[in-house]
């Protein structure tokens, strides 16, 4: 395997001890990855754990190639919320390719343990943790296997999501563009690599609040995706709910909503009703919602959302904190000062902690709680002249 070997290791020859068993263990791995690009994770963490058990008996539990199967079965895990799981099984790849020596195909897959490493921790809200795994990993990719390879591209598209996050905007939108260019020399516009791309760079317009200039990307991102794996897809879904945030923020509730409700069904019936995507989509849907001036379905929605992404991410998560603050920002609507005042401060002890003091999302989280405070003040008052 190392990457996707469909031969015996180096070395090895058909008579080697231990050999039909890395055979077996290759075609399990490839139905593993078959199961998952197929959205079926139950299916591909039962073959991609026979798959291991295999190869680690054949090959020793230090191979290059355990590696790539503990790469494929931590994104299984990661692909059902399990992210304690996922991260273990990263690094433990990490660790056996930092032992390992070899071409091309070591460098490049030293290069993915990195950066899975590195994304599961910026998924769960680890951004110090993440950011030089990331520098780390493209320095290498860069180093070992040229400026223009995918690898690199992939890289630099990782490091582009944690910038996002991180509040440096303009940087990531030179590093999404950069992956871009080189994906699509590579692979062509239509390739799905090249979807995430647009995606990518349409969250990036609508975290800068830039709605109108992130659609066209989001609708690209969609298109290519539903091409490539059909309308029921939950990576479609995910496509969709990017571009249903984006229509959204410029006020066409009637679309954004359609899209919201059929990304439900799809997750529900794809990954689960309490899957991390399921928090997402909730969320939105209950801004929605709010801004249609249903309140009581918002705050439904919302505490259904915060009680997932807890679930799923922890509760010190900067993703839990926009849901405590749009939850806030409802109450704040309604008058329930107290309530609001609650979850305000909530929301800006989990974003400064996990984001620092000048973030984006703190910033307007903290203006949210002043603008809050004089009518706390009033109602405290009223019941206590």
């Amino acid at each position: 395997m190392s990457q996707k070997h469909r031969r015996p290791l180096p070395g090895a020859t058909t008579n080697t001890p231990g050999t039909d068993g890395v055979d077996r263990a290759c075609r399990l791995h490839d139905r593993a990855e078959a199961y998952r690009s197929q959205g079926k994770p139950a299916q591909a963490q039962v073959v991609a754990q026979r798959a291991l058990h295999l190869l680690e008996t054949a090959a020793g539990p230090d191979h290059p190639d355990v590696a790539n199967v503990l790469n494929t079965l931590a994104g299984v895990y990661e692909d059902q919320g399990k992210y304690a799981e996922a991260e273990r099984l990263y690094r433990r790849s990490v660790e056996i390719m930092e032992h390992t020596v070899g071409g091309d195909d070591v460098a490049q897959l030293r290069v993915q343990s990195l950066r899975h490493l590195a994304r599961i921790s910026r998924v769960q809200g680890k951004y110090a943790q993440a950011e030089p795994l990331h520098r780390q990993a493209l320095t290498l990719a860069e180093q070992a296997l040229g400026p223009e390879h995918l690898e690199v591209a992939s890289c630099l598209n990782d490091l582009a999501v944690l910038d996002k996050y991180t509040g440096q905007f303009a940087e990531a939108g030179r590093l999404c563009r950069r992956a871009l260019a080189i994906t699509e020399k590579a692979l062509g516009p239509d390739d799905p690599a090249v979807a995430t791309l647009y995606h990518n760079l349409g969250g990036l317009e609508h975290a800068r609040g830039r709605y109108a200039r992130g659609e066209p990307f989001a609708r690209r991102s969609v298109a290519i995706r539903e091409h490539a794996l059909g309308p029921e897809h939950p990576a479609v879904a995910a496509e969709m709910v990017a571009l249903a945030a984006l229509l959204d923020g410029q006020g066409k509730y009637d679309e954004a909503e359609g899209l919201y409700r059929r990304v439900l069904a799809i997750f529900t019936q794809t990954v689960g009703p309490e899957h991390y995507e399921i928090a997402v989509n909730l969320n939105n849907l209950a801004a929605l919602c709010q801004a249609k001036g249903d309140a009581a379905e918002a705050e439904r929605l919302y505490q259904q959302a915060l009680r997932i992404k807890k679930k799923v991410l922890g509760p010190d998560h900067p993703d839990v904190a926009m849901t405590l603050n749009n939850l806030a920002v409802l109450y704040k609507a309604q008058g329930e000062y107290s309530k609001a005042e609650s979850l305000y401060q909530q929301a800006l002890t989990i974003f400064e902690t996990a984001l620092g003091p000048t973030h984006p999302k703190v910033v307007t989280c903290r203006a949210n709680y002043t603008q809050l405070l004089p009518q706390t003040r009033t109602a405290r008052s009223a019941l206590h002249p």
